[in-house]
Parts: C-alpha cells; structure tokens; sequence
C-alpha cells in the first residue's frame, strides 16, 4: 500500500490544515499510528510533528472534541 502524500508527491504539511491534521487523530485526541493511517515513515513522522505544532500553538485540542 501505498502512501497517499507520496502518491500526491505532497513533501511537507501544514500545521494550519486542522481538516487534514483531525483525520490523523483518533476520537480521544491521540495520534493514530501508521499502521492505521497507511503513510510512510517519513510522512507519518511530518503529520506527528504537525500536529504536536498545532496543539502548542492551540489551533487543536490536545484533548477529545
């Protein structure tokens, strides 16, 4: 299976995207793993880096919705 950022060729993601970041994280707030997400490493640790950026800056909630 294959990554669908690397499909897109899609290098770097945005901490901004709070639509595309909340389909990486589960109903109580955690980070779904990349056996649930189907990315790459490399875009799995992107979209971990992303939204630990968000929920700093608190564009996303570090809890459930």
């Amino acid at each position: 299976m294959e990554c669908r950022f690397c499909r897109k060729n899609i290098l770097d993601v945005d901490f901004r995207d709070i639509e595309l970041l909340s389909r990486f994280i589960s109903g109580l707030g955690k980070i779904r793993p990349k056996t649930k997400t189907g990315l790459c490493a490399y875009h799995q640790r992107r979209i971990t880096r992303a939204v630990k950026r968000a929920r700093h800056v608190g564009l996303l909630s570090a809890s459930a919705k």
